[in-house]
């Protein structure tokens, strides 16, 4: 792995929440994903899956968890399974977890090779009661291929029809949500990344610049910064491309006058920052664009003030709403008649608004973690207004990352990332 070692505390903290929630005589198992195939020898690069990485720390391949916290065998309380490793695979694919490796990684002491899985696992099936699966229930989930975890689901209840089930997905819903201090350095981390290929792109657009130019200086600061990369794919959209708000060709060229709206962030260790701007093509701001651009701002600055304990996801949006209406009629974009007479279910802001301004980050860029329940400290959500006008020619979206503090305003990841329409031209126009 390109990032730095991660301590162990971490993954064992998290264990010790998740066991904790668990069913009297229950066993949860968590497995990898699959190395998934392009065409004839070729495959995507391997991602961990984010749930085994959150409970081990293990970020490679073939890989299995088992936690049965009343297994009579202590040593089978937590179990980390991996694939046998030997000279051909290390020369072929290069290095892999040992167990000795496995267990200063994980902070598992027991370490089996995957071979031997079957066999542990139907011995500690005879102890248990519940097994948890692992399903993919986030609210934007939208799956269609099959998994190992959705293998082995299959696999397990038919091998095992007598046993209960239970969804370790809730569990993980409601810890995952909450980060830990070693956490929040990662994120940090990635943020601190993000900034830095911002601050590279200031002084390198210019008018006629091309997309696909921004995007690859991007990821030549990203990855020389121990990144893997992009934490999602990049959105450089300039002129009217963004008013398409998943826009990724990143193919035109970016013209004098125009707007750029990025969004488009670094991941470090699994962990992701999201960061959206939105830059002048060439270097200075429109008044209207700054206009716009500044009504945007404030919006984003008092929906920061409203991210701390206590505050419910869904009463936050309808407040950030109003905020936005009462900028649109500012802009003159919406009047008092169309709010007056604007359909509930569609609020008039929606007209040049129409995502939401917040959600959970961090293993995922849309990460897991409690949304109908009070907000808590060290939740970290990103937050992101936007204004969309077609006719203009223009979008603009700016989003950073913030930390719930227990007491007093959010923490902002990206608080050294330049946001002030000023700074930007004093930045675009220093050489």
């Amino acid at each position: 792995m390109k990032y730095d070692l991660i301590p162990n505390t971490l993954f064992i903290k998290n264990r010790k929440k998740f066991m904790a929630a668990m069913l009297p005589k229950s066993i949860a198992v968590f497995n990898s994903n699959d190395v998934y195939p392009i065409s004839a020898d070729s495959t995507m690069p391997f991602e961990q899956h984010r749930d085994i990485f959150y409970l081990s720390g293990a970020d490679q391949e073939e890989t299995i968890l088992l936690l049965f916290p009343d297994a009579l065998n202590k040593k089978h309380r937590e179990v980390l399974f991996v694939r046998e490793t030997n000279e051909h695979i290390a020369v072929w694919e290069g290095e892999k977890l040992t167990k000795e490796k496995a267990t200063i990684v994980s902070g598992i002491e027991t370490v089996y090779w995957l071979e031997d899985f079957e066999k542990i696992f139907f011995d500690v099936m005879t102890e248990a009661n519940t097994v948890y699966f692992n399903t993919n229930e986030h609210y934007r989930q939208a799956v269609e291929t099959q998994t190992r975890e959705d293998r082995f689901i299959q696999k397990c209840k038919l091998q095992f029809p007598a046993h209960q089930y239970a969804k370790s997905n809730p569990i993980l819903q409601e810890i995952r949500g909450v980060k830990e201090p070693e956490e929040l350095a990662l994120m940090q981390t990635a943020c601190t990344i993000t900034e830095k290929g911002f601050r590279r792109l200031l002084s390198f657009v210019q008018p006629d610049v091309w997309e696909y130019e921004i995007e690859a200086e991007l990821l030549h600061e990203f990855i020389r910064n121990r990144s893997k990369g992009f934490a999602y794919t990049p959105i450089i959209a300039s002129g009217n491309n963004a008013n398409v708000l998943h826009y990724i060709e990143n193919n035109q060229q970016c013209k004098s006058g125009d707007l750029i709206l990025m969004d488009v962030a670094a991941e470090y260790a699994n962990y992701s920052s999201d960061l959206s701007r939105t830059i002048p093509v060439n270097g200075k701001f429109t008044p209207r664009q700054k206009e716009v651009y500044n009504a945007v701002l404030r919006v984003k600055n008092e929906a920061t003030k409203m991210l701390v304990p206590g505050t419910i996801w869904a009463e936050y949006h309808k407040e950030v709403g109003k905020m936005m209406t009462s900028e649109l009629i500012g802009l003159k974009l919406l009047d008092t008649a169309d709010v007056q007479n604007e359909n509930p279910e569609w609020p008039a802001y929606k007209k040049y608004f129409m995502h939401g301004t917040s959600h959970h980050i961090g293993l995922n860029t849309h990460d897991y973690g409690a949304l109908k329940t009070p907000m808590k400290a060290n939740m970290v959500f990103t937050v992101e207004p936007g204004i969309y006008i077609p006719n203009e020619h223009m979008g603009i979206r700016l989003e950073d990352d913030v930390v719930i503090q227990e007491k007093g305003a959010p923490f902002n990841l990206m608080q050294n990332i330049p946001i002030e329409a000023e700074e930007i031209e004093d930045l675009m126009n220093k050489n």
